[in-house]
């Protein structure tokens, strides 16, 4: 199959999909924060009687709380996170779930805030952490690249496809936040981090395919190269994928509902992330050999040029 020749298609269907999030991204603005970055208070309550996570969150909804998250740490002991609450409201949910859900008594563990400050450091250091993986995802790529021309343009479509797979995956969060209010937490960082490792691992391993291929076949054109290496990998890459996106579907389905969030931004990073290395990450080396990206840039002037 000819990947090279619809890179084209590949570069606009992947603008399609990355602009309704960035439209959606100035709209709402931004992604909808839980707790995690706005502050909030945490429960560990302990319930003398038999409860589970549904009657829990119902509960709490109850009382004014459909906000909060609910972690069940072990038979009847479970950690709530909610929006900051007062003595007033803490109390009142003690009296409510006691009430409603374990008239034996209910025994507070630990009860914390979340201070808004401590949100904005946590926010700041997955900055850091990101621009740091991609600093060393950069440089690494260039200096294993090193024995073939142009090692630096290996790093740089790397961090392309990384960008590419980011932007998908933020763009969508901040359309369900506005269509269903789904909200982004420290978890939503943290798969935020595991996708782009996965999208650089996809990468790599068609890279290092196009590297083995350029040094076996030096007189072959670059095109030629890719599209033979993506062809010797494309299986590796989808059987991968598909058992990969198995686990997390049944994880979705059978796990709790605490890492959903976690789940959604893999699920959607596992597609993203294997598309991404062979229709943006592969075909941006053919783009800059060939000049593609300067072609379109210098167009613009000559078409407006034209058209006055």
């Amino acid at each position: 199959m000819n990947f090279v020749g619809l890179r084209g298609w590949f570069f606009i269907f992947s603008a399609l999909v990355i602009l309704p999030g960035i439209v959606f991204l100035i709209i709402a603005p931004g992604l909808k924060q839980g707790i995690d970055f706005t502050g909030g208070s945490t429960l560990t309550l302990e319930f003398s009687d038999p409860v589970n996570q549904t009657d829990l969150r119902a509960e709490l909804a109850n009382l004014g709380h459909s906000d909060a998250t609910v972690q069940q740490l072990e038979d009847n002991v479970f950690f709530i996170r909610t929006k900051e609450l007062d003595e007033v409201a803490r109390v009142a949910v003690l009296a409510g779930t006691e009430g409603n859900l374990s008239p034996n008594g209910v025994q507070q563990l630990s009860f914390d805030l979340v201070s808004p400050v401590v949100a904005g450091e946590t926010i700041l250091n997955a900055i850091y952490a990101i621009l740091a993986a991609a600093v060393g995802i950069f440089l690494y790529v260039w200096w294993a690249f090193r024995n073939v021309p142009s090692p630096f343009r290996y790093g740089a479509a790397a961090i392309l496809a990384l960008l590419h797979d980011a932007m998908i995956v933020i763009g969508i969060f901040s359309i369900l936040g506005v269509l269903i209010e789904m909200e982004v937490g420290t978890m939503f960082l943290v798969a935020i981090l595991t996708v782009i490792g996965y999208s650089v691992n996809d990468t790599i391993v068609v890279f290092d395919r196009i590297r083995e291929n350029v040094l076996t076949f030096p007189n072959r054109e670059l095109s030629e190269v890719v599209n033979l290496s993506i062809s010797e990998t494309i299986g590796r890459s989808l059987n991968t994928s598909v058992t990969l996106l198995i686990t997390l579907m049944a994880l979705m389905l059978f796990g709790g509902s605490t890492i959903r969030e976690f789940l959604l931004v893999l699920l959607i990073g596992v597609v993203v992330g294997t598309y991404s290395s062979i229709a943006i990450a592969s075909q941006a080396l053919i783009s800059w050999e060939y000049g593609d990206f300067k072609r379109v840039i210098l167009r613009r002037p000559v078409e407006a040029s034209v058209s006055s």
